[in-house]
């Protein structure tokens, strides 16, 4: 199964996962209270050099980020048409930076340092009795890990379509990818239960 971390040994790889899960929390309140689209396209510019930092050439990077890059040009347009220029690159800018350090920090962190930090993080909210820290950390670990497998179902979904000559529409993509994602979903949780993995309520 194909995973969205990625092996290395850079400074990133070596930095343990809360700080850098903190680190980006912090950037990401900072993009949000940035609005000029200048200092948005530096941010997007060092998104950018951070990524490249994994090594990855451009045909991998490309096929790794296209479906988020893509829907976040689709945004940006909307933006254009119903705003103003300024505040689509505003938006354009600030996407596009979050993204990247998002994906940098998911490339070089792995799933089981996410699950373990995010326990710990939820821990507190036990006292509540409205949560279980385990299965929070448990259900970002599963989003993190299949995320993968559900982009490249929807991509052999589009090739089938090219295939039987059909124009793919939003409509004979979605239903079939979430028929699929819920049977998939629906396995991985009985497995899940079988093991003992999730708390028993």
């Amino acid at each position: 199964m194909k995973s969205l971390h990625v092996e290395g040994d850079t400074f990133l790889h070596r930095l343990p996962a809360g700080l850098k899960l903190a680190g980006l929390a912090a950037v990401s309140l900072l993009l949000f209270l940035l609005h000029s689209p200048l200092l948005l396209a530096f941010a997007a510019v060092a998104g950018i050099g951070l990524y490249a930092m994994l090594g990855l050439g451009w045909r991998n990077s490309w096929q790794r980020l296209r479906v988020i890059l893509l829907t976040i040009v689709v945004v940006s347009v909307f933006t254009l048409v119903i705003n103003s220029p300024v505040d689509a690159a505003a938006v354009f800018f600030r996407l596009i930076a979050l993204f990247l350090f998002a994906a940098t920090i998911t490339a070089t962190t792995s799933t089981g340092d996410f699950i373990a930090v995010v326990t710990t993080a939820a821990k507190p909210l036990e006292k509540t009795g409205l949560i279980t820290a385990s299965d929070i950390g448990l259900a970002i670990g599963l989003v993190i890990r299949f995320l993968p497998e559900v982009l490249d179902r929807y991509q052999a979904i589009r090739d089938a379509h090219h295939a039987r000559g059909l124009k793919p529409k939003p409509l004979t993509l979605a239903v079939p990818l979430i028929i699929l994602t819920l049977r998939n979903a629906d396995e991985i949780a009985a497995a899940i239960d079988a093991r003992g993995i999730r708390s028993q309520k």
